[in-house]
């Protein structure tokens, strides 16, 4: 048994102060959007129940599908450091960058450099896709996430990542182990509109296509979320989280997954739980269970 955690889009709060040189375009729109809106929902005390919350369950291994800041600013970036530093030991946390962390051009070079320990490849290199092999499940990293103009947060990929990607597959492929493939922008058709999607997702299912891996774990759409992609032997599960930091007004309270992977012969069987916060106490609760 092999457990993982899934969380994502934290928006770890709360926003740092902003100087007036760092208010330059999208960003001065993303502190209007915060203040007006997002500040309510996002709340430090979901985040301090989830930290407690993942400590009683005890994860072997905990996914973060990325939307770790709102703007990106340096001191979000810095937070959210110390944040995971308190999660887990570095060796047991894959993360990737989401939208917000890419906010506005050059801020996720910053985040990258900051969180490279969580985002490593296992042979040291930098840069994505990467492979953290943790106990018997090979986990990949790739990252969606790009700078857009205000109004847009889609993601994108890139051909150069996709080539890595196939290749990377192509090769943990003959150890016949189960493995997941983590991503912030969801890959299946239909989940965003074009101005939310993963613009390169088609080219990303025909690499699934040739080469599978066992689930898909994306963020993005602050809603929990089923779907499969289509793979050589069957369909492959892709899982989305909702937000790990909201009190529900505006989209889904604070959601995340708990998975229990049982290994075999290379094949796993998966089981799900959901657990969302309760607003009433302060806690996160089971809400659903499912096998894969």
């Amino acid at each position: 048994m092999f457990r993982i955690a899934h969380i994502s889009d934290l928006h770890i709060p709360p926003l740092p102060p902003v100087s007036v040189r760092q208010l330059a375009g999208k960003r001065l729109l993303g502190l209007f959007s915060w203040h007006y809106k997002w500040k309510f929902e996002h709340r430090p005390a979901v985040l301090k129940a989830l930290l407690a919350h993942l400590q009683d369950q005890e994860p072997d291994h905990i996914c973060v599908t990325g939307d770790i800041t709102f703007t990106t600013l340096p001191a979000e970036v810095d937070l959210a450091a110390d944040w995971f530093s308190r999660l887990a030991d570095p060796q047991q946390i894959s993360l990737i960058p989401g939208n917000h962390d890419a906010y506005v051009a050059g801020a996720l070079d910053y985040a990258l450099e900051k969180w490279s320990r969580w985002m490593r490849d296992d042979e040291g290199h930098p840069g994505f896709p990467y492979l953290h092999r943790r106990g018997p499940v090979d986990i990949v990293g790739l990252s969606s996430a790009v700078a857009t103009a205000p109004a847009i947060s889609s993601g994108r990929i890139g051909s150069l990542q996709l080539e890595k990607t196939e290749a990377l597959l192509s090769r943990i492929k003959t150890s016949k182990r189960p493995s997941l493939l983590l991503i912030h922008h969801p890959p299946q058709e239909g989940a965003a509109s074009a101005r939310r999607a993963l613009s390169d997702r088609k080219k990303l299912q025909e690499v699934l296509v040739r080469f599978p891996v066992d689930l898909v774990l994306h963020g993005h759409l602050h809603y929990p979320t089923r779907a499969t992609l289509n793979g050589p032997s069957g369909p492959i599960p892709v899982l989305g989280a909702a937000s790990a930091s909201t009190i529900g007004n505006r989209k889904s309270v604070a959601h995340y997954h708990i998975i229990d992977m049982e290994t075999a012969a290379g094949q796993a069987r998966m089981t799900v739980r959901h657990y969302h916060y309760d607003t009433e106490t302060g806690n996160f609760s089971l809400s659903e269970t499912q096998t894969l």
